[in-house]
């Protein structure tokens, strides 16, 4: 028998998710501290979403996708923490081929949506900023609604091709993924260690590709004529109030893209593969927190709005 007969002749039904090897106690502390950041980024969201949804001064397009944002975030990590958490605390960290063909497909799916909800935010302060005079005809209630199902619909369409394909690709001996969630890239090379798989690897690599570096130069575009536009106004009042509507946005554009550019976009090698583990962990874990932060602190108006809430009234 070949070695990839006795490969494909072993195939497995479930994969061991190895997580963050060390002793118990560290297991313990690092249990301890993505508890944390899972509750306070679940708090974080969640008073966002109170603030739009309590403070009619709020009840803008802006503050209406920055709503959705939230509650992408909450998907978000409870699409990947919970099974992290549960890790921490066994000494068997198995998932199951069900298990994990769900749980790739929302957190690429929900990754998916963060990209477009990014984008789409970016598309409010280019039209206030560069066109003011037809953002209340364009940006109305029903167009920013119009948005907000575009992105979910999209989102969570763009990745079923992936997600189809690696349904169809055989697993064998071993079976054991160097990370906390079954991400794509490991999937893959596991699958390649049985047969080869060019095209399923060309395909996922190109959409995934596609949908970063699209929504990345387009909200590039967007700050660079909005960054022209601001420089042409007279007063430095004016270009402060301008930059200070965008600098939330641009802060949480460029902490999520940058971890998952070095994640998925970075060469092959091995450092970049010992990095791997660490960048999926910002990006998944860390960067929903700040981002909840950023647009807490750095905005007066839901600074205000949040007063509100704790306030009651």
């Amino acid at each position: 028998m070949t070695s990839e007969a006795r490969n494909l002749s072993h195939t497995v039904t479930e994969f061991i998710l190895l997580g963050f090897p060390c002793h118990w106690e560290i297991q313990l502390f690092l249990f301890s501290i993505f508890f944390v950041t899972y509750i306070l980024t679940l708090l974080g969201n969640m008073a966002i979403l109170c603030a739009v949804r309590w403070d009619h001064q709020l009840h803008t397009p802006m503050y209406i996708l920055l709503a959705n944002f939230s509650f992408l975030e909450i998907c978000y990590v409870t699409s990947d923490v919970p099974n992290m958490l549960v890790n921490f605390l066994f000494k068997t960290k198995t998932i199951s081929f069900t298990q994990r063909l769900l749980q790739l497909y929302f957190f690429f799916s929900l990754d998916t949506t963060e990209c477009l909800f990014l984008s789409v935010m970016a598309y409010d302060p280019f039209l206030a900023i560069c066109h003011p005079l037809h953002y209340l005809t364009v940006m109305t209630t029903k167009f920013c609604s119009s948005l907000v199902i575009f992105c979910w619909v999209y989102g969570f369409l763009w990745f079923l091709i992936p997600v189809v394909l690696v349904t169809q690709l055989p697993f064998c001996d071993p079976n054991v993924i160097d990370g906390f969630l079954c991400d794509l890239g490991p999937l893959l090379d596991l699958a390649s260690a049985c047969i080869p798989i060019p095209g399923t690897v060309l395909i996922c690599g190109t959409m995934s590709s596609l949908l970063i570096f699209a929504t990345f130069f387009y909200i590039s575009g967007s700050y660079t004529l909005v960054l022209r536009a601001v420089m042409q106004v007279p007063s430095a009042a004016g270009r402060k109030k301008a930059f200070s509507t965008c600098s939330s946005h641009l802060a949480v554009v460029f902490l999520f893209y940058g971890s998952v550019m070095i994640t998925y976009v970075s060469p092959g090698s091995g450092q970049a593969q010992s990095m791997q583990k660490f960048t999926t962990l910002f990006y998944s874990v860390l960067t929903p927190l700040f981002n909840s932060v950023i647009y807490s602190l750095r905005n007066k108006e839901m600074k205000d709005g949040l007063k509100k809430v704790l306030r009651g009234s």
